[in-house]
């Protein structure tokens, strides 16, 4: 069941030049999934010049778009007749739940392939009255070769959000995907070619980034980059891609309010309190890990979340009753599990948590839900993201106390509101700086709903029809008609 374990260059399963390898490790074990062909700065040189070709002289860009819709749909058709085999290698590189993978994430990848598919051909330019005896227009062209590196919580998902606009404008793609979490990507390719995607027009090079991603975000052969990731090496992103002034967008971090008003319904808060910070064991960007419930009803809920949270049954992963897996490596544990003592040290209080869990012969990275009350917007653990399942229980005293502390972050992601006044939530929704905005629910997507990031959490958006736009250069033209 496992997908390809050499490189997709130029239509070709490839060693990597310096014939290196690396192996994936299941978290939930700690056994080795896959020993793959490792990238290097070489074969980002045969990769780009791949892409290049299939741009500049190959029948992709050229291609009737409404031909190319019908590749990004047989792509989509093929991801679901595959469907458990992704889920099964997402949940092995990622340690998410099957439910997670196959239920969620691998479906709604398949359906950003088939919105894509259908915009291929009906996102064009405009015929513009100028002065003067002229007809003037613009038309829509594709970037060229895209670079697109993605990180290790969403591997397939955030993949599509990159591949799928990209191919449907008739750009070519470079991707690279995070060296933890390679498999999903690699599946993708040989589906992609299955469905008659033309050699060179998608290329999948797992590498180390700092030699990987950095040799592409440099490479003059590469027009754009996309980038999901941390918002410090996406600093870095973006100082290499002055060098060559090519186009950029960054999808970064987060640190998102999640705030529950005191009339809001309580139980519908708990459980999407729970939800925005505890799906995916925290790895999620968006996750509404700071929670800013007003006074009144601070105790009823975050008992109630506390409560939840130490129910939630975390385990094997390919378990039905498990709710969380581990997260996704020892290190990135320790880093939790060091939040946690911080947050002690600050003097806020576990109410839910707090530990290691040991997993199955003592193997996995597995860590306790864990909440975190009596705690203020100053600590640690409410400035800084933590990317795991640690929850931050804030009170607050009316609307204009938590829209200030809500705001006072240099993350700009997301948030989460919880009223029964319709007024209330509009307010609230135009006040909090953030990408998304969901009332009275959380960590809710559609492929036709733009996301991206405020301040430090990132610019430009994925999804919808606005990402279309990062995916195109708009050329004017004026015809002298005199």
């Amino acid at each position: 069941m496992l997908p390809p374990t050499k490189l997709l260059i130029g239509g070709q399963w490839t060693d990597s030049a310096s014939g290196k390898t690396f192996d994936t490790i299941n978290p939930a074990t700690e056994e080795v999934t896959a020993t793959l062909a490792e990238a290097g700065p070489e074969d980002v040189e045969k990769a780009v010049a791949a892409a290049r070709k299939a741009f500049d002289e190959g029948p992709w860009p050229k291609m009737a778009a409404s031909e190319r819709g019908k590749v990004l749909r047989r792509i989509a058709d093929g991801i679901r007749k595959n469907l458990q085999v992704f889920a099964d290698l997402e949940t092995a590189d990622t340690g998410k739940t099957l439910f997670d993978s196959g239920k969620v994430e691998v479906p709604l990848s398949a359906d950003i392939f088939d919105y894509y598919g259908g915009w291929a051909d009906k996102f064009y330019g405009e015929t513009i009255p100028v002065r003067g005896n002229a007809l003037a227009f613009t038309l829509r062209e594709p970037v060229g070769v895209v670079g697109m590196i993605t990180p290790w919580n969403f591997p397939l998902l955030l993949e599509t959000w990159k591949v799928a606009p990209a191919l449907a404008m008739g750009n070519t793609c470079i991707l690279k995907p995070a060296m933890l979490t390679p498999l999903t990507a690699l599946k993708l390719g040989e589906i992609a070619l299955e469905a008659g995607l033309p050699e060179g027009v998608l290329n999948v090079i797992p590498g180390p980034g700092g030699k990987v991603g950095d040799a592409l975000v440099r490479h003059a052969g590469v027009d754009k980059i996309a980038f999901t990731g941390s918002t410090e090496v996406g600093k870095g992103v973006l100082r290499a891609c002055a060098d060559t002034i090519k186009r950029v967008t960054v999808e970064l971090g987060g640190k998102s309010p999640n705030i529950i008003f005191a009339d809001a319904d309580a139980e519908s808060a708990i459980r999407g309190a729970l939800t925005g910070i505890f799906y995916n064991k925290g790895e999620v960007c968006a996750a509404g890990s700071r929670i800013f419930v007003e006074k009144a009803i601070y105790d009823q809920v975050s008992d109630g979340i506390a409560k939840k949270a130490a129910q939630m049954t975390v385990g094997d992963p390919r378990d039905k009753g498990t709710r969380m897996g581990p997260v996704i490596s020892k290190a990135q544990m320790d880093s939790v599990l060091g939040y946690i003592e911080a947050g002690k040290k600050d003097g806020a209080k576990i109410l839910a948590g707090g530990a290691k869990v040991e997993g199955a012969n003592g193997k996995g990275f597995f860590v306790q839900p864990t909440v975190f009350g009596n705690a203020t917007n100053a600590m640690r653990i409410a400035r800084e993201e933590i990317f795991g399942p640690v929850a931050t229980i804030i009170p607050f005293e009316n609307f204009e106390d938590v829209v200030k502390q809500a705001n006072d972050s240099f993350y700009g992601l997301a948030a989460g509101i919880w009223t029964k006044d319709v007024k209330k939530a509009i307010r609230a929704a135009k006040a909090v700086k953030a990408g998304t905005v969901w009332v009275n629910t959380y960590n809710l997507y559609d492929p036709g709903l733009p996301f991206g990031g405020f301040k430090q959490s990132g610019f430009g958006r994925e999804l919808g029809v606005h990402a279309l736009e990062s995916y195109t250069e708009t050329k004017s033209v004026w015809m002298d008609l005199s």
